[in-house]
């Protein structure tokens, strides 16, 4: 019996209650507000599959902090599951070809999963199409990819019109609510152990400080949510401020769908304080980016400005400087305070506070002028919120390449970020060389004469820095 492939998250649909619905899950490890699965449970006993296809991703399979994050995502859904009487059933390999086979095993007719739109998860949605009754839904972002254009029907490019769209459409769909009951198949298909994965780093084992800090896991995601309650007041003064660190850390439990946006929204809307309308902003921009992906699926690897594809970036493979001063800016030993401080938070817990997250791809970009797409892979594989579409529209942005981005002159400098934005206790957090020093020596302890032996001097001066980036645009522009 086939369906439309194309359903509502909210649709209540009369299932044939006869054979095992298979549930394709990728980013979206949760059981409540997952329509895949509600829909799945109303149609029969239901098969919940996650398929570890690192070959369609090619270069975007996930990166080592990511993997830890979904070794502990996987455990805690199938612990979630098991309390329910239902197995997570895990496979390795090509995603469609796994399903096939799951499908072949326990004659299910139906697979249900929710809208992924990375190129490689998009060829596979269509490649299901083909030869199963493939039901998706919209589950991931406050308004899916396409629901908002312009008067045209186009798709918009830049991200103040499109916010401002999908504050016209708002509010989002309702959340999904858990299925009461998940009725079991006759028989399990074969699992693979979550151990023979080996997403856990051992020889060494780096991943202390995320354990630390971090709780990974649906039900963590709702205590973060239940926290970011009462702080998310203070959003809009306190953003910026790495030391007060007044922001809400649920992007790597959105990024793996522990949470969906469309809860977070429900949670705060009827709050009524600047901090919350900013945040929605961020939400907002995260619908943007995957807006940008779905016109642009290789975005991650090119530059959408045409011009920059003649910059002339310094390349570490080839320039033995370049690769010094890559090794230098990843294990945050630039010389620069708040941008060694960002690059040992990212080393340390897999995450890096958002302003500095800017200061440092810049200081990459333009101090050091390194391709921004080699940054990009540093963030790809060291965060465990690295997300194909907000990633490289964040780096794009900052490199000026972008469909709407940042103006490549407009260069940061990160001594004068670091005291705007009283980065002290940061610094002295994460550069344990500078935590006796007194403000304001320690945003620039070179400057000031006091700089410890065990810490760097700066790789490149500021001004020189500028100075050689201008020059480079300038020569690209002579070029075009």
């Amino acid at each position: 019996m086939a369906f439309a492939g194309n359903r509502d998250a909210g649709a209540l649909v009369d299932w044939p209650m006869t054979k095992p619905q298979i549930v394709w899950l990728r980013r979206d490890l949760r059981i409540a507000d997952n329509p895949a699965l509600y829909h799945a449970a109303q149609a029969g006993p239901v098969i919940a599959v996650y398929v570890l296809d690192d070959e369609r991703a090619g270069s975007h399979a996930y990166g080592g902090a990511s993997r830890w994050w979904l070794h502990h995502s996987l455990e805690s859904l199938g612990n979630a599951l098991a309390k329910r009487h239902a197995k997570l059933i895990l496979r390795q390999g090509d995603a469609v070809e796994e399903l096939a086979r799951i499908a072949e095993e326990t004659g299910a007719a139906t697979i249900h999963a929710n809208r992924h739109y990375e190129p490689w998860w998009r060829k596979a949605q269509g490649e299901l199409k083909e030869h199963f009754d493939l039901q998706l839904y919209n589950a991931n972002y406050l308004m899916p990819p396409g629901a908002v254009t312009t008067g045209s029907g186009t798709p918009y490019k830049i991200y103040t019109p499109f916010a401002k769209g999908v504050r016209e459409q708002l509010p989002p769909r309702d959340p999904v609510p858990e299925p009461e009951t998940l009725s079991s198949p006759d028989d399990w298909p074969h699992s693979d152990a979550l151990e023979d994965w080996a997403l856990l780093p051992e020889r060494p084992d780096w991943a202390g400080g995320m354990r630390d800090f971090w709780q990974v896991g649906e039900q963590a995601a709702q205590d973060r949510l239940e926290w970011w309650d009462d702080h998310v007041a203070d959003y809009e003064d306190k953003r910026n401020m790495p030391s007060a660190d007044k922001t809400s850390q649920l992007s790597a439990h959105l990024h793996f769908g522990e949470i969906s946006p469309v809860q977070i929204w429900h949670a705060l809307k009827d709050k009524r304080s600047d901090g919350w309308r900013t945040y929605e902003k961020e939400l907002i921009w995260r619908d943007y980016a995957q807006n940008a992906i779905c016109q642009f699926p290789l975005y991650a690897r090119s530059n959408y400005r045409d011009d920059y594809d003649h910059f002339q970036w310094r390349d570490p493979e080839a320039d033995t400087d370049a690769a010094s001063d890559l090794e230098a800016w990843q294990k945050g030993q630039t010389g620069y305070p708040i941008v060694d401080a960002g690059m040992r938070q990212l080393w340390q817990t897999g995450w890096m506070h958002n302003r500095v997250r800017m200061i440092t791809a810049s200081f990459l970009i333009k101090h050091l002028l390194i391709d921004w797409r080699v940054g990009e892979k540093w963030f790809w594989d060291t965060l465990v919120d690295a997300d194909y579409a907000s990633n490289a529209t964040n780096w794009q942005w900052t490199a000026g390449t972008g469909v709407d981005s940042n103006m490549f002159v407009r260069i940061m400098a990160p001594l004068t970020q670091s005291e705007k934005f009283d980065a002290v206790g940061y610094i002295r957090e994460y550069v344990p060389e500078l935590k006796d020093l007194d403000e304001p020596y320690v945003h620039d302890p070179e400057e000031h004469g006091c700089l410890p032996s065990d810490y760097p001097a700066k790789i490149i001066g500021h001004r020189e820095g500028r100075e050689r980036a201008l020059a480079a645009y300038r020569a690209m522009k002579d070029k075009v």
